[in-house]
């Protein structure tokens, strides 16, 4: 089994999940005791956080970097980003650390071409909607069209995720919210919504919504399985 080296705690809501599904996946597989063999570094979210908003993207690359090269040392042999907006200093923490990152758009983009989906909604924090890294990566090595709310939306997605759901609050009007920013994308012609945050699992479920909502957290925690268990 690989070992695998975790970058969660951006928030520690979204990266329990993570935990439990690739444990659970490793236990389905190979049946008894068995569980995966993993790393994790935890951030301090509030650090994470207050050097998003101040945009000290160099210096959050530079932390993470730091992390991926600890849990490279202390024996990981392939990284998993636990989160979608850092995914923007994927390149970044790969090179750095040295080790092979399974990106997070990856089997999302996979699950949507298995699909056949072509134009898609994303929702996710004001960085993943506003900045090209993710769509230019779904683009690019998928060729879907990525469709991002209105900015009245995007900014109430932003706050919902920051406010309440890395705090761990359920709110059903925030529900309601975000369904209504699912609902506005498929009007727009997606045909399909990308959970592009991993906190958003937690308010919204596959299967709700006039289109199919997709799970980053539970595809990449699928994948990061897989991948443990691969030979």
């Amino acid at each position: 089994m690989k070992i695998l080296g975790l970058l969660g705690g951006m928030s520690w809501e979204s990266t329990q999940p993570y935990y439990a599904r690739i444990n659970q996946q490793v236990q389905a597989r190979l049946g008894g005791g068995a569980s995966a063999e993993l790393l994790l570094w935890s951030a301090n979210f509030a650090e994470i956080e207050a050097l998003q908003h101040d945009g000290a993207w160099d210096a959050l690359g530079q932390k993470l970097t730091r992390a991926a090269k600890g849990l490279a040392a202390a024996g990981a042999e392939h990284l998993v980003l636990c989160t979608n907006t850092m995914h923007c200093l994927a390149e970044q923490i790969e090179a750095g650390s040295g080790l092979p990152l399974l990106h997070i758009a990856d089997p999302t983009g996979a699950a949507l071409r298995a699909q056949g989906y072509q134009r898609v909604g994303l929702l996710g924090t004001r960085f993943t909607m506003e900045q090209a890294f993710y769509r230019d990566y779904l683009t690019a090595h998928f060729g879907l069209t990525v469709l991002t709310p209105e900015a009245g939306e995007r900014e109430q997605v932003h706050r919902i995720i920051y406010e309440e759901l890395v705090r761990g609050v359920i709110r059903d009007e925030s529900r309601r919210q975000l369904a209504r920013a699912v609902a506005s994308l498929a009007l727009a012609g997606a045909e399909a919504v990308i959970l592009g945050c991993t906190e958003l699992g937690l308010l919204l479920k596959e299967g709700e919504g006039p289109v199919p909502l997709l799970d980053t957290t539970r595809l990449h925690a699928d994948a990061a399985a897989a991948l443990a268990l691969s030979v």
